[in-house]
């Protein structure tokens, strides 16, 4: 490993632990993995949470969910028997049934098996129309990379010569039966510094992908790029799209004539529905005709858009309180989901020659407690959808319906926790700058204040929103515990520019946000700082690591998962150049002046008050580097903090989610909660 750190800055002593797989470093995860098992899981406390989380995650009765390919609904499914799992389709007929009859094209546990290889399933590209061949993803370890393989569905196997790529962060999409196209490490030069596809090429069944020919070549500094084919009936269309950095990207349609880039601003999102592009604004947009503000969702007819036309049909703008979440096609119409104080509400968009036509999604009400998801629908055919709800002690229902019809209850998933006592409320914190900052609250009033887990994102614009898990009922609400998730800036749920009033230079709101939330749940009576736990992961990992260097007289103890914590090196080790829009670069030096201040590496101090912290990872994680946690334990211990402060855990397996299986994940969260509980009961 090379130390790139400047001339007046002390030498990293820990540079060695960036060995991933170094013998010297997995002997030092090792020990660190020994010295945290023996204490957490020695009691049966341990064995309970582990068992009773084990059973929600193989639980036979949880909703089976499904994504429609052509007549065929499809899940992938793993339990206790099935542990790697099982890729399957059904019928719509058969899965209205309480046993629906499955056809299985995969069976990873005996692929695995067959092949001696810890395959772990991420995902399958199903060739349309037609639907009789996908291409189907494995990794080893639950790692990013996979290995690429065609498969045949109605043979159910893979097909003999057919596409096949060699474990890398490949990008792919069929543009017919016997072309794809393909960005994947094909040597030097073919990647990005981020690690991603750098060449858009087009490879033809029966060639070498030596010979495949290169469409697009982006920037050797860009996340990545990658080829498209839209096969819609009429509509057929071939995209490249170049990922500049993590907001912004450009969108070139390929034509016989060459490429031709739409002309829209780089942050924007755009996207092609049949005759319609349609575009999210991330900052004010000018059109010459009108501004649009950050947040809109325009649209237009993509050939008056090529023909020079800039008036765009206003679907939706947001204001103080509401938000674009996301948006779906059905075959005639468009579903809106929109947040309003992280509450959902539908709304059905419907073009005409009058105009788009807009009305509440007919049996689906605005929720207060509860989330509404959009699981699926099926653009090409036709008004179908599938629509998750569900909430904190909620368990999810499954409903399928057209629109303009009435909505059926589809599924229902078992309640795995008792939620009769649990109350969810709705509070604002007030942060540092006056923002107002809201977050949920789930627990029994009767018990404050009590021991409390309080978690966090606040970054890359995503929204936490209310969801059922069964496995924080299990391993904490039903001991008494309250669960507590903040809504930070930084995040999604106001819309575009909740989330740029804190990147970069502005980052430290996102950290008085959450700390503003700590010390409002403490005033409010509902704990106090001595029981109140935190719990974070990538991003939230970042931020876990924030709070024990900066706020740790708020904390009764930490949990930080698959963390950012160096943010001298963050750019250096694997993805994370690919996320420089989101902090900075550290070796810009005004960039560096502010991510020192609060970088977690860099701030550990000797003789501090730090409150108990747990450091989960995963050597298969080649997203964010198992370094990070690594080298701030390592710092730790070189401070002073001995293993009955400062606990390490980290899985050999699970990529970035630390965990390849329902054992190993189950496992994860014993130790999370065997550890909160020991720390704050």
């Amino acid at each position: 490993m090379t130390d790139t750190t400047a001339a007046d800055e002390p030498r990293d002593p820990h540079l060695w632990l960036e060995d991933v797989t170094g013998e010297a470093a997995l002997n030092w995860v090792r020990e660190q993995n020994a010295l945290t098992v023996e204490e957490l899981t020695d009691g049966a406390r341990f064995e309970q949470l582990r068992d009773g989380i084990r059973e929600v995650l193989d639980a036979d009765d949880r909703i089976p969910y499904v994504r429609r390919r052509g007549e065929f609904l499809y899940n992938f499914w793993q339990d206790a028997e099935h542990p790697r799992g099982l890729w399957r389709r059904t019928t719509l007929a058969e899965y209205r049934r309480a046993r629906p009859d499955w056809q299985v094209l995969l069976d990873v546990d005996a692929l695995a098996e067959a092949e001696g290889e810890n395959w772990v399933w991420q995902g399958a590209s199903v060739l349309r129309p037609g639907f009789h061949r996908a291409l189907v993803e494995l990794s080893r370890g639950g790692a990013d990379a996979t290995e690429v393989r065609e498969f045949d569905l109605e043979s159910r196997d893979f097909v003999q010569d057919g596409f096949r790529l060699p474990e890398a962060k490949s990008s792919v999409d069929w543009i017919d039966e016997d072309r794809i196209y393909v960005g994947t490490d094909i040597g030097e030069g073919s990647l990005t510094t981020s690690g991603y596809p750098r060449l858009v090429q087009e490879w033809r069944r029966g060639t070498p992908l030596s010979e495949a020919t290169t469409v697009f070549e982006g920037k050797p500094d860009d996340v990545a790029v990658h080829g498209m084919h839209d096969p819609t009936e009429g509509h057929e269309r071939d995209l490249i799209v170049r990922a500049i950095d993590f907001y912004r990207s450009e969108i070139q349609l390929r034509t016989p004539d060459g490429l031709v880039r739409l002309d829209l601003p780089e942050d924007a999102r755009p996207s092609l529905q049949r005759e319609w592009l349609l575009v999210r604004t991330r900052s004010p947009w000018n059109t010459g005709v009108a501004e649009h503000p950050a947040g809109a969702l325009l649209a237009i007819r993509l050939q008056e858009f090529l023909d020079g036309s800039r008036d765009l049909d206003v679907l939706f703008e947001p204001d103080a309180r509401t938000s674009l979440d996301y948006y779906a096609w059905t075959r005639h119409h468009l579903i809106l989901n929109t947040l309003s104080d992280v509450k959902n509400e539908l709304r059905i968009l419907t073009p005409g020659e009058q105009g788009w036509r807009s009305e509440p999604l007919a049996g689906v009400g605005r929720t207060d407690a509860a989330s509404i998801d959009i699981t699926d629908t099926d653009p090409d055919h036709s008004d179908e959808f599938l629509l998750n709800v569900s909430g904190f002690t909620e368990p999810s229902t499954l409903l399928y319906g057209h629109v303009g019809e009435p909505v059926e209850t589809l599924k229902r998933a078992p309640a795995f926790f008792d939620g009769d006592e649990l109350a969810v409320e709705q509070h604002f914190a007030t942060s540092k700058d006056g923002t107002r900052i809201p977050y949920f609250v789930v627990g029994d009033p009767s018990r404050r204040p009590g021991p409390t887990l309080l978690t966090g994102y606040g970054g890359f614009e995503v929204s936490l929103t209310p969801s059922y898990s069964g496995v924080i009922g299990r391993g904490w609400l039903a001991g008494g515990g309250t669960y507590v998730v903040a809504n930070l800036r930084g995040g999604g749920e106001y819309g575009p520019e909740w989330h740029t009033q804190a990147v970069k230079h502005h980052r430290r709101r996102v950290y008085e946000d959450f700390a503003a939330v700590a010390a409002d749940l403490v005033a409010r009576g509902i704990t106090t700082k001595e029981r109140l736990g935190i719990q974070g992961g990538s991003n939230g990992g970042l931020l876990m690591g924030v709070m024990l260097t900066g706020y740790p007289e708020l904390f009764g103890a930490i949990v930080c998962q698959v963390p950012l914590l160096d943010m001298r090196r963050y750019h250096q080790l694997l993805a994370g150049a690919s996320w420089m829009a989101e902090y900075g670069d550290p070796d810009e030096p005004a960039d560096w002046e502010y991510l020192r201040t609060y970088s977690p590496y860099q701030n550990l101090r000797a003789g501090q008050d730090y409150p108990p912290v747990l450091f989960v990872t995963s050597t298969r994680d080649d997203r964010v580097h198992p370094a990070h946690a690594r080298k701030m334990v390592a710092e730790m211990r070189d401070l002073g903090y001995g293993p009955d402060l400062v606990r390490y855990h980290e899985n050999i397996e699970g990529g970035h989610g630390a965990a390849a299986d329902n054992a190993q994940l189950a496992f994860k969260w014993a130790l999370v909660y065997e550890f909160l509980l020991r720390q704050l009961i």
